[in-house]
């Protein structure tokens, strides 16, 4: 009766709980989607509710977590711009006009302060926008750098002039947060030619100093050669006058070499035969000396052979009795060990069966006891009905060999002291032959039911009995 609305409840758990797993789910998700990396090339750039009183937080390199509903994003890219700036008609310091093609890369910068900037002032902008803005930026700062220059200066240090571009240009551009990358100057040229003319100037100049100096150093080859012969004809007389003397100082040494060679080779002659002598005397003493170690060796040899005959023998013998009764002492031990490891299995296996059936009917009972609604009575009134028909069956194996073919009851009519006749004194006596369930039941401390118990019976039997027999007296007196 209340199996449906148990398989609806529990129907409406299991569809709460994938609910809230789903909802869960969808919110790691939402929040997975919500954390976003900036890749190398970009800025990721958030801005709405950033804290800290600024407008936007700039991020390159890393990653940052949006907040939904009070932040948003985007990216600024960092993909270097080449701008062509062709400046015409600028008056330098001279009030002379040139005309000064360059090129310029830029880029969105990465350093911090800067990055704010162009987060405030290029965010949403795309490339052509951000191309023109810094166009515009370069043009003038470019015309104030060739107002603030000689034409000799742009012409002549074109380090110089660079550097002034880039530091008035740079600072500029920082102020909307680009960086100069490189600044390329192609060439300069003016209209009334005052470029040309000093090109000219600086070129005869060159020619000039190179004939000059072509004539000098023609002048200064005669004088060489001149030099070089009379040094050659003084270093050839003194070459021949060294070489000379080199030849009589040689012929002197080559007398007090083979003096000294034969005097060293009478004294090697002599201090051979000695040492042939000594090397004589050394062999004799040597051999006697190895006569003496084969004498030795050969005793050793002997003894070692007796050694070998006798003692290792006994010496094999003995191990092998050792080996033989550790490997019987291993075996002993090892059977023993596996004796005590069965009969511990055999106990922890018993144990285990044991302790599984003692927890399987306290669950059993605990189950009985929650069916009956916690009342312990109650449990032990379903485990009697349970064992009913055993106990019963269990009453009736207690008279079922009495043989009885007939009873024949001769009852006087006579009562006693409690008001029964004979035949029910019978009756209630035989049937108190059989063990009562009320007896048994008082043994395990628990009561049976009132149409169970055994005296209402015999009281009926008895009350039956006296029926009859006042019946049967009134018909004799009739």
């Amino acid at each position: 009766m209340f199996v449906l609305p148990l398989q609806l409840a529990g129907s409406a758990s299991l569809l709460a709980i994938g609910f809230a797993i789903l909802f869960f789910f969808i919110i790691i998700i939402a929040f997975i989607r919500r954390y976003k990396r900036c890749p190398s090339d970009r800025i990721l750039v958030v801005y709405g509710k950033v804290g800290g009183g600024n407008s936007a937080k700039c991020i390159h390199g890393g990653a940052a977590f949006i907040v939904p509903v009070i932040q948003d994003y985007q990216f600024l890219d960092l993909t270097p711009i080449s701008i062509e700036v062709n400046l015409v008609n600028a008056l330098s310091k001279q009030n002379i006009r040139v005309n000064v093609p360059s090129r310029f890369t830029i880029g969105v910068s990465t350093e911090p302060g800067i990055m704010q900037n162009a987060a405030e002032r290029l965010l949403g902008l795309g490339q052509n926008e951000i191309q023109d803005l810094a166009q515009e930026i370069i043009f003038g700062q470019l015309r104030l750098v060739v107002a603030s220059m000689d034409i000799e200066e742009i012409n002549s240090d074109r380090d110089k002039f660079l550097t002034n571009i880039s530091q008035s240009v740079e600072s500029e551009l920082k102020k909307v947060g680009l960086k100069l990358i490189n600044v390329n100057i192609t060439d300069i040229v003016d209209e009334s030619g005052y470029i040309e003319a000093l090109g000219k100037e600086a070129a005869a100049h060159a020619i000039n100093a190179a004939r000059k100096s072509v004539a000098e150093k023609t002048r200064d080859g005669s004088i060489g050669e001149a030099n070089a012969v009379q040094d050659e004809r003084t270093q050839v007389a003194a070459a021949n006058a060294q070489a000379v003397e080199g030849e009589n100082l040689a012929k002197i040494n080559v007398a007090n070499s083979d003096s000294l060679r034969r005097q060293r080779e009478a004294e090697a002659e002599r201090t051979a035969i000695a040492s042939e002598k000594v090397q004589t005397a050394k062999a004799l003493e040597e051999s006697y000396a190895a006569e003496k170690d084969a004498e030795v060796a050969r005793a050793e040899r002997v003894r070692s052979s007796q050694m070998a005959d006798i003692i290792v023998p006994a010496e094999i013998d003995k191990r092998k009795v050792e080996i033989d009764a550790e490997a019987e002492a291993e075996m002993i031990r090892r059977r023993a060990k596996g004796e005590a490891d069965a009969i511990l299995f055999k106990a922890q296996a018993e144990a285990q069966g044991l302790f599984e059936i003692l927890t399987k009917q306290a669950q059993g009972f605990d189950e009985i006891v929650k069916a009956a609604g916690n009342s312990p009575k109650d449990a032990v009134l379903l485990l009697v009905a349970d064992k009913l028909p055993e106990l019963v069956k269990t009453q009736a194996e207690a008279i079922k060999n009495i043989k009885i073919d007939k009873v024949t009851v001769w009852d006087s009519g006579a009562k006693t002291a409690d008001g029964k006749g004979s035949t029910a004194n019978f009756i209630s006596g035989m049937y108190k032959s059989v063990p009562p369930l009320q007896e048994m039941f008082n043994m395990a401390g628990m009561q049976l039911p009132e149409y169970l118990k055994g005296k209402d019976v015999t009281e009926e039997v008895a009350k039956e009995e006296t029926k009859s027999t006042t019946s049967e007296k009134k018909s004799d007196k009739k």
